[in-house]
């Protein structure tokens, strides 16, 4: 099996990285928070206990405290959220769609056309802008970092549900969580087409596309790319396009708009894996011109993230959410119903 580098930052929608050291034969004993802080460029020794106390630094397959004394020969994993980057977070005061908060984290309805985090020419007016001037009291705000919180993200065009740390310690359970794959996120979705079966598996690499660095890309002999794994099942279907529910297995960048491409079933109006074009229907101009009333009603993918599920890190209780369709993806689907009612072939 193939183990990651030391500093290899995942490819997919969470935010966190897994390193991965082998102590030298001449390792002299020493505390593992010190062992780690010293291979660790930008990350606090106190983060690191953090990590600690989550159960996130594994030695030779067992969890540890930082107290630990590093051996010679001894295989240290650690998952940690990501590191701090080089430009400014700005506090902004944007209005939040908050589902529910308490005194370690929040889960929020963010709602299509909000970038999470800044990067990439989006400086401001992204999510975690609007988050640090709402916690701006909370410690993982006041450090020089641009994802604080985040341990998952949701693409600038899809809606829906994310949960957000206010502390190292929350951060860092859930961080293993998602790394563990022990939340559960549902996410629906408008496709093109019908499905011959009502439910089934989606499983391929996923990876930068080769041709289009931008994009994402499934690699079906596993030679690149990273393991993604998505189930779906047909909740409706309106003739030339079907309501699915989406079920992340894996959390790979565009995992479900790249997956759902790779199908033969591009995700409406995903105007980067080509559902933004007429895939399905008659060659009438009536149809042509339903299909760009639907695109112009809702001028983005028809994605959102639906529920979520994790365990609250310091209560311990089961923690489950579920947000509504925007109104945008409740339309169009509405102008489908509409649309097919009656149909032989509905």
């Amino acid at each position: 099996m193939k183990q990651p580098k030391q500093t290899d930052y995942a490819e997919n929608n969470e935010l966190y990285e897994h390193h991965r050291f082998v102590a030298a034969k001449g390792q002299n004993l020493i505390r593992i928070d010190k062992f780690l802080f010293d291979k660790l460029e930008s990350i606090s020794r106190s983060k690191i206990q953090s990590a600690a106390r989550a159960g996130n630094i594994i030695v030779n397959q067992n969890p540890v405290k930082s107290n630990y004394k590093v051996k010679p020969g001894d295989t240290v994993s650690v998952v940690l959220p990501h590191p701090p980057h080089e430009f400014e977070l700005i506090p902004e005061n944007i209005a939040i769609d908050i589902h529910y908060e308490d005194d370690d984290l929040l889960v929020v309805n963010k709602h299509a056309g909000m970038v999470v985090h800044p990067g990439h020419g989006n400086y401001t007016g992204t999510l975690v802008n609007a988050l640090a001037f709402h916690l701006k009291d909370s410690p993982l705000f006041e450090k020089d970092e641009v994802r604080p919180g985040l341990v998952h993200r949701l693409d600038k065009d899809t809606s829906g549900l994310l949960v957000i740390a206010k502390n190292d310690f929350t951060l860092s359970h859930l961080a293993k969580q998602f790394y563990n794959r022990t939340t559960e996120r549902i996410y629906n979705a408008l496709v093109w087409g019908s499905f011959d079966q009502k439910e089934g598996t989606i499983e391929g690499n996923i990876g930068r596309n080769p041709k289009d660095r931008v994009k994402m890309h499934v690699f079906p002999n596993g030679e690149e790319g990273k393991h993604a794994i998505t189930h779906y099942k047909v909740i409706e279907t309106f003739s030339y396009v079907s309501m699915v529910e989406c079920k992340l297995e894996t959390g790979r960048t565009h995992q479900i708009r790249v997956h759902m491409s790779y199908s033969g079933h591009p995700v409406f109006n995903d105007s980067w894996y080509g559902g933004d074009k007429i895939l399905k229907g008659t060659t009438f101009s009536k149809y042509k011109q339903f299909i760009q009333n639907c695109f112009d009603v809702m001028p983005r993918q028809a994605l959102h993230a639906k529920t979520l599920k994790f365990i609250h890190p310091k209560t311990g209780k089961e923690m489950f959410f579920e947000s509504d369709l925007p109104e945008d993806m409740h339309t169009v689907i509405e102008k489908w119903r509409k649309y097919t009612s009656g149909r032989i072939d509905n």
